[in-house]
């Protein structure tokens, strides 16, 4: 068992179980779904600035639910983040419907997921924002361990 006396900080090595629900309570994501644990040292970029300072503080054993604003959360969505590719660029193999994610592949070779928002004649609309721009998030948290 890790020592309770830990207070999450900077740096700090934390395992935790987390939920996160949309404001009319339904699931958007959960660590319990497959009971692993997520780990994360704080201020390696996993998660958002607003996501870890509520983590600030908190020691293993600690229960909390927190409420962020979309501004703390995931952002806005930005307009720019949504582009209308040519539906050539789809086939037979992965056919662009409403609703799917997909991967796609960057000229950097990274990979980033989109949404199909539309297909309406040769035009696919994709919309690259986090799924969860926009949204306010309740974020609840159950803190494991602090190294």
């Amino acid at each position: 068992m890790s020592d309770s006396s830990v207070v999450i900080t900077d740096n700090s090595e934390v395992v935790l179980h987390f939920d996160l629900k949309l404001s009319d309570g339904s699931a958007a994501d959960s660590t319990r779904v497959n009971n692993k644990p997520a780990k994360l040292v704080i201020g390696d970029g996993n998660l958002t600035a607003g996501f870890e300072g509520c983590l600030f503080g908190l020691v293993a054993g600690d229960k909390k639910t927190f409420t962020l604003e979309p501004e703390d959360a995931f952002g806005f969505p930005n307009p720019d983040n949504i582009y209308h590719l040519d539906r050539t660029k789809f086939d037979g193999d992965t056919p662009a419907e409403e609703g799917m994610i997909m991967t796609f592949s960057q000229p950097d070779g990274s990979e980033l997921p989109g949404i199909i928002r539309s297909v309406a004649g040769a035009s696919v609309t994709v919309d690259f924002n986090h799924p969860l721009a926009g949204q306010t998030i309740t974020f609840d948290v159950e803190i494991i361990s602090v190294a």
